[in-house]
């Protein structure tokens, strides 16, 4: 039986309730682990690649005994302690020299994990290029058939979409888009062509070609402009090692999309919702219809001159007001006399 954690104050409960699963998943947070020894080459592609990732990025600076393919352990308490699902782990020996391993987890468990050897690297310094901003989304690009047959290319692709991917959006703002990575292959071998994706190919895989470019747009003479792609960097290239397929049970469960709570559907979450659309800016806009309203019974501000009833109720304050004069006239009748006695006298 698993043992069912209860918060113990308020703040506890909204951070138990922002790691429970969602219809839409936030930004992944990735963290960055140097291992015992990082090579020269792979520590500056780790600095590049999280340059590239910020601000969901965790570094840990110090090095630290962690082998993936051997025992996961340290990688999975990291993750419950950071709330993060995907790791890079830089580690550099004489057997597999200067290597990445990108690490996915779910539930707190590793998933799957691919490794890849740098063979080339050249950072954002050689490019005399402007910079992307750090936190905007960048547009992915896979330029080969095989990320969708071969089954190592649709890991990798799959693994690199989650690394870069941010926020989840429902459409695209030209004006906002500032960078494009772009992922190519190698020349394909004639018997990898020819090869389908059930069977397992043991030959040399190509090589993975990621490529960082700024967007820029020009004046194209209509209304959509002309966008013209300048390198940014860093460029990288990189070989396939060792990899670790999820299991297809926990793959599923993994890939299951929630059912929406009785509270969500009556509030028209995944359905379209009437009188709501959303304007060029991208603000999204409703129209409500009111019943006519009796402006009889507005509430306004309590001035003598916005008396109800004033001039409708005049009889009854002329009634008072002649009640005012006789009760006046009666006084000066007898203060009359009062006088005339003083001067008499």
């Amino acid at each position: 039986m698993l043992r069912v954690v209860k918060p113990k104050n308020a703040r506890s409960k909204r951070a138990m309730e922002a790691r429970e699963p969602k219809e839409v998943e936030d930004a992944r947070t990735c963290i960055f682990v140097r291992g015992t020894h990082v090579g020269e080459l792979a520590g500056a592609a780790m600095k590049e690649l999280m340059a590239l990732k910020r601000p969901h990025a965790i570094s840990f600076s110090k090095k630290n005994t962690v082998r993936p393919f051997e025992d996961a352990s340290a990688l999975e308490f990291w993750a419950q302690k950071n709330d993060a699902s995907m790791f890079v782990v830089g580690q550099s020996t004489k057997k597999r020299p200067d290597g990445l391993t990108l690490v996915r987890t779910f539930d707190g468990r590793v998933l799957d994990m691919c490794e890849l050897g740098v063979d080339r690297f050249v950072s954002m310094d050689a490019f005399k290029t402007p910079k992307a901003t750090p936190g905007h989304k960048p547009m992915m690009h896979f330029a080969s058939e095989l990320f969708d047959a071969h089954p190592r290319f649709v890991q990798l692709k799959s693994l690199l979409m989650d690394l870069f991917n941010g926020e989840e959006i429902g459409q695209i703002h030209l004006a906002g888009l500032e960078h494009v990575i772009s992922v190519t292959l190698a020349p394909t071998p004639p018997s990898l062509a020819s090869a389908s994706a059930d069977e397992d190919e043991t030959g040399p895989l190509p090589a993975v070609h990621i490529r960082a470019y700024t967007l820029q747009l020009r004046k194209s003479g209509v209304r959509t402009p002309r966008a013209e792609l300048v390198p940014m960097g860093p460029a990288l290239d990189l070989s396939l090692r060792r990899h670790r397929m999820a299991d297809p049970e926990v793959w599923k469960l993994a890939t299951r999309r929630p059912k929406m709570r009785k509270q969500e559907v009556e509030k028209g979450v995944g359905r379209k919702q009437k009188n709501m659309e959303v304007d060029e800016m991208g603000d999204l806009r409703g129209r409500v219809h009111v019943a006519k309203q009796d402006l009889s019974r507005l509430q306004t501000r309590k001035m003598k001159g916005l008396k109800k009833g004033r001039e409708g109720a005049s009889g009854s304050d002329g009634e008072g007001e002649d009640e005012d004069e006789d009760k006046d006239g009666g006084k000066e009748a007898g203060e009359e006399p009062a006088r005339k006695r003083r001067k008499t006298g």
